[in-house]
């Protein structure tokens, strides 16, 4: 059965997606979600809970493709609602300046990121939001975490291909150094 063409603009079908993976890098977002008091301290970290492709449960960041032609923004605003829901009311930073670009190859080793799939390129933000997260798609929960609790080796420990490093460096870019 052949492929079904996309209609959606910027789309790429599945072959034509891992064509582009297997001859350039591929441009992504990742947010972490946070809680902040009145002064803007972060007071909670919230980590998804997903299936990895080899079937382990992971705790992992909002993560996705910017499609072509889409602005950062948009593409940030697109998989924070689609990863914690219409009403979770994200605070996208007015600059977006992104706390560091995360460079992630299918071999191992070459820096802390991996991704057997592609070589990928994030922009990685902190984002706060202040409404009801509810993880829809891939996700099968939300569990928010003090900033210690996030830094702590248990749950560091159930981030792969690099989420565990990109967390810590988030923690550290608000003031959290553990």
């Amino acid at each position: 059965m052949a492929d079904m063409t996309e209609t959606t603009p910027g789309w790429l079908t599945s072959d034509e997606l891992d064509m582009a993976r297997a001859q350039m890098p591929i441009l992504y977002v990742e947010a972490v979600p946070v809680r902040v008091n009145e002064t803007g301290e972060v007071t909670s970290i919230g980590l998804l809970l997903r299936i990895g492709t080899d079937g382990t449960i992971n705790r992992t960041l909002v993560s996705g493709r910017v499609m072509h032609h889409e602005r950062i923004r948009d593409a940030l605003l697109r998989h924070l609602e689609k990863d914690l829901g219409p009403v979770a009311l994200p605070l996208v930073p007015a600059s977006l300046q992104p706390f560091t670009v995360a460079e992630y190859f299918p071999t191992a080793g070459i820096t802390p990121f991996h991704d057997p799939r592609q070589h990928a390129v994030s922009l990685a933000y902190v984002v706060p939001v202040t409404g009801d997260c509810r993880p829809r798609q891939d996700a099968l929960d939300l569990v928010w975490f003090s900033p210690r609790e996030a830094a702590s080796a248990a749950v560091q420990g159930e981030m792969p291909g690099g989420h565990a490093v990109l967390l810590k460096q988030a923690l550290a870019h608000v003031g959290h150094t553990f």
